[in-house]
């Protein structure tokens, strides 16, 4: 089963190239008659002026080599990302560690990246991660992978939201009776499913509460958040609220659709906070203030990797991939096909169904180099 949105027709163009030899008899003076110059004994003589005509044999493509330590992050939801960056990087020529083999949470990320202990990842995010690198020396930004790919924000169940009215976060802070109806772990105040210690939305969330006060009646739940939200899942199937942190791409956003399983609450008093955004589906206004900046998610890279490798270089600054495909994937993955050879295969799939656009760019890297 195929995820790409995108399917592109293969064509392959013919290239023939036809060249004339001519030869020149040389000229025997004015006495000379037409046996002589049809003589065979004669050699002709080459017009030099024709040899500067005939092309140059092509340049052989430059031999790409060399070893790449990859890393990829801790959320699942972006194992694609990674898997179809390892395959690129492979065909292209390098020798790279499977991201599988240096799996780390943002913070780690970016220290290990600085101190050149690995080379790159596919799953910056920014502004988010702006904290982890604003210290650091080393540290590039590379690409447009998927501008405003990451948007991001609390959920609710929209059954709960309709019958008390709910449309913000401080709503719930201000209201006992709200904190009751999402207090799953019984200690007085409400539970919101967030991130895992170590991911630039946990600090986001942290700092969010310590602002505003809010822990003193929301408590975030930090733990691993696949399985905290297939918890999630299962207590909203059974018709209880749910509360929780989320973010595009991310298969919840399949499971608990927004708009109809769930809805996006607002946040106007987030330290993110931007204008607020027109058109997001199933948010409880719009506009609707979602408190969080739309994220571009992108490569990082170690700088003195970059400058030693031109090709590379040039590969991570033109690969594109469609948010719509990585939602795609993710759903695949929440219905069961999420072990790491599913994962192989949905990037192997994706590569060959973009295969014109993916060929643009290993033929820009290689020129790179």
């Amino acid at each position: 089963m195929k995820f790409a949105s995108r399917k592109r027709s293969r064509f392959w163009s013919l290239l023939a190239a036809m060249g004339a030899l001519a030869l020149i008899v040389a000229a025997c003076g004015p006495e000379a008659d037409d046996d002589v110059a049809d003589d065979p004994a004669e050699d002709p003589v080459e017009d030099p002026a024709e040899d500067e005509t005939d092309e140059a044999p092509d340049e052989p493509a430059a031999e790409i080599e060399g070893d790449i330590e990859m890393a990829r992050a801790t959320w699942d939801t972006e194992y694609i990302l990674a898997e179809i960056y390892y395959q690129l990087f492979e065909e292209l020529g390098y020798d790279v560690t499977h991201p599988e083999n240096n799996e780390l949470g943002a913070e780690l990320f970016y220290q290990a990246l600085d101190q050149g202990d690995v080379d790159f990842w596919a799953n910056g995010w920014f502004p988010l991660h702006t904290p982890f690198v604003e210290e650091t020396a080393s540290v590039a930004l590379v690409g447009d992978m998927i501008p405003a790919g990451g948007f991001q924000g609390y959920l609710i169940d929209k059954a709960t939201a309709d019958e008390y009215g709910i449309e913000s976060i401080e709503q719930i802070a201000e209201d006992p009776e709200l904190q009751a109806l999402f207090d799953f772990q019984g200690d007085g105040r409400a539970d919101l499913v967030g991130c895992d210690a170590g991911w630039g939305c946990f600090e986001a969330i942290e700092q969010h509460f310590e602002d505003e006060g809010l822990g003193d009646s929301i408590e975030h739940v930090s733990a691993q958040y696949s399985v905290l939200m297939a918890d999630t899942i299962a207590r909203f199937e059974r018709g209880e609220p749910v509360f929780y942190y989320t973010w595009t791409p991310n298969w919840t956003v399949g499971a608990l659709v927004p708009g109809e399983d769930v809805v996006w609450i607002e946040a106007p008093t987030h330290p993110d906070g931007e204008d607020p955004v027109d058109g997001v589906e199933g948010c409880v206004n719009d506009p609707c203030d979602i408190g969080w900046t739309a994220n571009d998610i992108k490569a990082t890279a170690n700088q003195d990797f970059l400058d030693a490798n031109p090709a590379a270089a040039a590969l991570l600054e033109a690969i594109e991939i469609p948010l719509a495909d990585v939602a795609a994937q993710n759903l695949l993955m929440n219905e069961g096909e999420d072990s790491q050879s599913d994962i192989e295969r949905h990037a192997q799939e994706w590569i060959e169904d973009n295969r014109d656009l993916v060929d643009q760019w290993l033929d820009a890297a290689r020129a790179a180099a």
